[in-house]
């Protein structure tokens, strides 16, 4: 079935009918022309409820070739395109007049003729067909015999007929008997259109019906105030009988407002609600620790200490930020470090808390911490870490350090804050010291020699003692001797006169021995 034929069958609005011409509205004579004289006459009757009205009626059904016509005043069409024709009429049957001929009828017809103005005269138009416009042969569906008149019964029919298009500034109608005795009790002319209507959020004015039955005259509308249009443009067919047909495309409120009375109305969100979008969805209220400025919003904003992170929808609550991870468990390993911690007593109202751990080297504890350097590793990372532990390495030995454990969420970067966090202070063990990197003579005799060195770059702890291993030049080194001191210097007796030995020193630590430093080559005196 196509679209035309499916709009004829949905039919969603009843016409409005203008009346151009009422017979039942007047107060005197009707006035109108008859031709020939002894033709129609305006005589009071009755309608159907007994009201005195003017009409015309014809009974000359005992004459043959009869052609009598009544002819109304101008009327104005006023822009329609189409006319329509209501008749009330009742007419005698046939049969129930005695001696009549073969000329009696039972019907009669309807003309129009269109002027641009009110230039009818008793002979003009002339009073036949051509240039009378023929618009049908009205019949009746019910007469009446004298057996009805004894009875005082009325059978009043009522027909209807439509004829266009029309173009003139006016037109008459003219009602033609060629024998029936009847009564035309009632006229009324009007025109039909459209009325004004809201449907799928939108206006459509009142629309004139075209010009023929068949007609679709296309009403574009306009979206009520406040609505935004959607799909395809909007627009209502008004067909021939002024009834809107369904409605293609439509309208929805935008973003903070809302359909009501049944779509003819985008209302304003009221205060603590809101739309974020258009559609046909109605406003929601406005969620937990947000709120609204003004009727008509489209998001709530977040109060004082809450936020909404970007990817939050807005009918999520506004969230705020975490508190301090708990009760913190450190556990050290030479130079590597086990944290493990309790998640935040208060998460924020959200789901996606996370953890980064900020490393500060405190050094022996005299002066201010600093960051640790790039060479600390963390398992599995540092930043974002989704469970509550961490392993840390590749620390300095016997080294104080604060480790900082933040939890924040999803909106701790709009906070003005920095994250809260739990600090936790450690010292790594000690370790072997590392090589000893300078050693130089102080002083020297024909049989001793006198050196002094610095300090290990990383003791790595408390240096206990130096480890001094020295033998001659030409010697193997498995026939070195070895000599300890308590600090980085030592006198080495007992050696031979212009002599070179062969110098090394490690430092030791609780830990063990460091490596042993580079060969330093140094001669005692000659005699």
């Amino acid at each position: 079935m196509d679209i035309i034929r499916l709009l004829w069958i949905i039919r969603i609005v009843w016409a409005v009918e203008d009346v151009l011409m009422d017979s039942t509205t007047a107060t005197a004579e009707l006035g109108w022309m008859i031709y020939p004289s002894l033709g129609w006459e305006e005589v009071s009757g009755y309608d159907e409820n007994m009201n005195t009205i003017r009409t015309y009626q014809v009974c000359n059904v005992f004459n043959a070739n009869q052609n009598n016509w009544v002819r109304t005043k101008y009327i104005q069409r006023r822009g329609a395109q189409r006319i329509h024709v209501e008749m009330k009429f009742s007419v005698r049957d046939c049969s129930s007049i005695p001696n009549v001929t073969g000329s009696c009828k039972e019907t009669f017809n309807l003309y129009y003729f269109e002027y641009d103005k009110d230039v009818a005269t008793k002979v003009f138009p002339v009073w036949m067909e051509n240039p009378w416009v023929k618009v049908d042969t009205i019949a009746a569906d019910e007469s009446f015999s004298q057996v009805d008149l004894g009875g005082r019964v009325m059978k009043i029919n009522t027909e209807v007929r439509s004829f266009g298009p029309v173009s003139r500034k006016g037109f008459y109608l003219a009602f033609q008997d060629y024998g029936a005795c009847m009564s035309l009790i009632a006229v009324k002319v009007f025109y039909r259109k459209c009325p004004r209507v809201i449907r799928n959020g939108a206006i459509f004015e009142e629309t004139l019906s075209g010009a023929e039955s068949t007609s679709l005259v296309s009403a574009r509308g306009t979206c009520v105030p406040n609505g935004e249009e959607v799909d395809v443009p909007i627009k209502l067919y008004c067909n021939g009988d002024g009834e809107w047909l369904v409605p293609i495309g439509r309208c929805v409120c935008k973003a903070g407002y809302e359909s009501v009375d049944n779509g003819t109305i985008c209302r304003a969100c009221p205060s603590e609600s809101f739309k974020a979008s258009q559609g046909d969805q109605q406003c929601l209220q406005c969620p937990i620790n947000s709120r609204t400025t003004s009727e008509g919003a489209t998001n709530c904003v977040c109060r004082s200490g809450y936020y909404r992170a970007d990817s939050d929808p807005l009918q999520m609550p506004c969230t705020t930020v975490p508190s301090a991870p708990q009760t913190v468990i450190s556990s050290v390993n030479e130079t590597s470090l086990r944290l493990e911690w309790d998640p935040p007593k208060e998460s924020g109202g959200r789901e996606d808390v996370v953890y980064n751990i900020i490393c500060k080297s405190c050094g022996s504890g005299r002066g201010a911490c600093t960051r640790c350097g790039d060479n600390v590793q963390f398992v599995p990372r540092q930043l974002g870490l989704t469970d509550p532990r961490v392993h840390i390495s590749d620390l300095l030995a016997h080294t104080q350090y604060t480790f900082e454990i933040q939890a924040v969420n999803g909106v701790s970067d709009q906070s003005p804050y920095s994250p809260q966090f739990t600090a936790v202070n450690i010292t790594t063990n000690q370790a072997a010291p590392s090589a000893v990197s300078i050693m130089h003579q102080v002083s020297r005799t024909v049989d001793s020699i006198t050196l002094s060195w610095s300090q290990p770059d990383q003791p790595n702890g408390v240096i206990l003692d130096y480890e001094l291993q020295y033998y001659e030049k030409n010697m193997a080194e498995s026939n070195s001797s070895l000599l300890r001191s308590q600090t980085n210097t030592a006198v080495i007796r007992g050696l031979k006169s212009g002599t070179i030995y062969v110098f090394q020193v490690r430092a030791r630590t609780v830990a063990g021995f460091g490596r042993l430093s580079g060969k330093m080559y140094f001669q005692t005196m000659t005699e």
